[in-house]
C-alpha cells in the first residue's frame, strides 16, 4: 500500500461526514496522523475512532470554522499534540434552501458566507504561521464548481466558493517562497450522505441531475478525496494556485 504521508501532520475540517470525513480516512490509511474537527462532535469522535480502531493516529477537536477562538484553539491543540503542522484540508460548509437572490434571508446569507469563506479564511490564518516557521506546507481548500460558474438557486453559496477560490490563489501567490502549496478542489454534486438523503425524497430530481452528467452519474466522496490526496503529494509538486473543478465535464458541457 502506499504510504506518500508517513508521519505526516494533517488537519482536517468537517471530517464527520462526506468528503471531510472520506479524506481523512484515505490519509490515515497512507500513514498521516490526523487532527479532525467538526461542528458534530458525534460524527467527529466516530471518525477519529474508525481511525484509532484500525492502527491510526487521530484527535478530534469540536470546532465552529466561523469562530476565530475555535479555529485558533483547534490548530494551537494540533501543533502542541503532534509538534507540527503539514497538510490541511479546510473542507466544512454548509448550502442554504435553494432561492432566488432576492428571497434568500439575510440570516441565511450571513451564515453561509461565515462558514464557507469566512471560515476557510480563519482557517489558513492560524494555520499559516506553523507552516511557514517550517518552510513547508500543503493546503488544500474543498470548494464548489458553483464558485466558477456559479449555482442557479444558491448565490450565497456561490459567492462565498468563488471566495475560497480566489483566497486559494492569493495564498498560492503569497506563500510559494515559504514552500507552502495552496490548492482548491472544486466538486460537482457529490453523493454525500446528505446529498443522498436530498435526492432520496425527490427522485425527479436526481434523474434530472444525473442526466447532466457528461458522466452519466454523480460523483462519489472518494473521488474528491483522491483529488484533495494528490495535490498533498509530491505527486503534485509543481501545481499551485489551482482550482481544480472535478466534475466529469459538467462545467465545459
Amino acid at each position: 500500500m502506499a504510504v506518500r504521508f508517513q508521519n505526516k501532520i494533517c488537519l482536517v475540517t468537517g471530517a464527520g461526514s462526506g468528503i471531510g470525513k472520506t479524506t481523512a480516512l484515505k490519509f490515515a490509511k497512507e500513514g498521516a496522523i490526523l487532527a479532525l474537527a467538526d461542528l458534530n462532535p458525534q460524527s467527529g469522535i466516530l471518525t477519529a475512532n474508525e481511525i484509532n480502531k484500525h492502527g491510526g493516529n487521530a484527535i478530534f477537536v469540536q470546532t465552529d470554522v466561523s469562530k476565530a477562538n475555535e479555529v485558533a484553539a483547534l490548530v494551537k491543540t494540533t501543533i502542541d499534540t503532534f509538534g507540527r503542522l503539514d497538510i490541511a484540508v479546510n473542507n466544512a460548509g454548509i448550502g442554504h434552501k435553494p432561492s432566488l437572490i432576492h428571497e434568500i434571508e439575510e440570516e441565511a446569507f450571513d451564515r453561509v458566507i461565515s462558514v464557507d469563506l469566512k471560515g476557510v479564511w480563519l482557517c489558513l490564518k492560524y494555520e499559516l504561521p506553523q507552516m511557514v516557521k517550517q518552510k513547508f506546507g500543503r493546503i488544500v481548500n474543498i470548494s464548489s464548481i458553483g464558485g466558477i460558474i456559479g449555482a442557479k438557486g444558491l448565490a450565497a453559496y456561490s459567492a462565498a466558493k468563488g471566495g475560497v477560490n480566489q483566497l486559494t490563489r492569493v495564498t498560492a501567490l503569497e506563500y510559494a517562497s515559504y514552500g507552502i502549496r495552496t490548492n482548491a478542489v472544486c466538486p460537482a454534486v457529490t453523493m454525500t450522505p446528505l446529498t443522498e438523503d436530498t435526492l432520496r425524497n425527490d427522485p425527479e430530481q436526481f434523474k434530472e441531475m444525473t442526466a447532466l452528467q457528461p458522466l452519466g452519474r454523480l460523483a462519489q466522496p472518494e473521488e474528491m478525496a483522491d483529488v484533495a490526496l494528490w495535490l498533498c503529494s509530491d505527486e503534485s509538486s509543481y501545481v499551485n494556485g489551482v482550482c481544480l473543478p472535478v466534475d466529469g465535464g459538467y462545467t465545459i458541457a
